[in-house]
């Protein structure tokens, strides 16, 4: 990131995010600047924004991650592989491997570079906790389903066949479903072998998504309690594949591509914009 540049946009499998050094910016992050920011007809357009945030001393850095809803979510996968890009690409640390503070807990990466570039990002994203909950109600019948936690709550719904679900239809009704009381991430799974998986995503407080790294552990650790899959999976997305291991003490890992896309400044009218929304907050 250039001194002049105010945000870069990174993609991991399509999961898009914007970085941002609040030092850089010229107003404040709040949920009503996000909203905006993240809008893709009136903003710069992104699945959220990963911010650096102090890491208080528990960690080598701290990430802040917002919504394109506003609101905060406790850990992303891609979003935590994109962020370690920015950190290393733009000189915030020379290593390859460090720490990460989420609201969800500490994540671990490692980088591969080629050219001096990061191009390939391994995370570890903790252990999955699976909630009490194992169906719910829709439309008078009960569907099959796995609470899972990782740092940020899931509801894993295995399906015989991916291709027959209507995700823009199921996923904000399962996301707000009364079972889920601070709404829910939500994915839908069809086992292809015992080493692969096919998903597809409705995050919470942002829609339908190409891919999604906290899914991807969320449907593993879920398949594999089920029986369905050994500890190596590919997880495919609309995206692109994902690789998670499971090791035998439970921790979690993801492995997969990151590339930026662009790095820029927000132009006098979108802060003109921004300003008028927090003078009418």
């Amino acid at each position: 990131m250039e001194l002049t540049d105010h945000w870069v946009r990174s993609d991991a499998l399509g999961n898009d995010y914007i970085v941002v050094d609040p030092a850089r910016l010229p107003f404040p992050l709040t949920p009503q600047a996000a909203r905006l920011i993240c809008d893709r007809h009136r903003g710069v357009g992104s699945d959220g924004i990963v911010a650096l945030v102090p890491a208080d001393g528990v960690a080598d850095f701290g990430v802040r991650i917002l919504n394109p809803d506003g609101s905060e979510a406790e850990k992303s996968g891609n979003g935590i592989r994109i962020f370690a890009k920015f950190l290393r690409d733009h000189g915030y640390t020379i290593r390859d491997r460090f720490s990460v503070r989420t609201l969800g807990g500490i994540v671990g990466v490692s980088l591969e570079r080629v050219a001096g570039r990061v191009t390939i990002v391994a995370a570890d994203m903790g252990t999955a906790s699976f909630g009490s909950i194992d169906a719910i109600e829709l439309d008078g019948r009960q569907v099959s389903v796995h609470a899972v936690s990782m740092g940020n709550p899931h509801c894993v719904v295995i399906v015989p066949d991916l291709a027959a679900v209507d995700v823009p239809a199921l996923g904000p009704r399962i996301e707000r479903h009364p079972a889920f009381p601070h709404r829910t991430n939500v994915q839908f799974a069809q086992v292809l072998s015992p080493h692969a998986v096919r998903i597809r995503i409705w995050e919470r407080g942002v829609g339908e998504t190409l891919a999604s790294g906290s899914s991807s552990c969320a449907v593993v650790a879920a398949c594999h309690r089920a029986g369905l899959v050994y500890r190596e999976v590919r997880v495919a997305m609309p995206g692109g594949e994902l690789a998670v291991s499971l090791r035998d003490d439970g921790e979690m890992r993801i492995r997969g591509p990151v590339e930026e896309i662009a790095a820029g400044r927000f132009s006098p009218e979108l802060l003109r914009a921004l300003g008028a929304r927090r003078a009418r907050d």
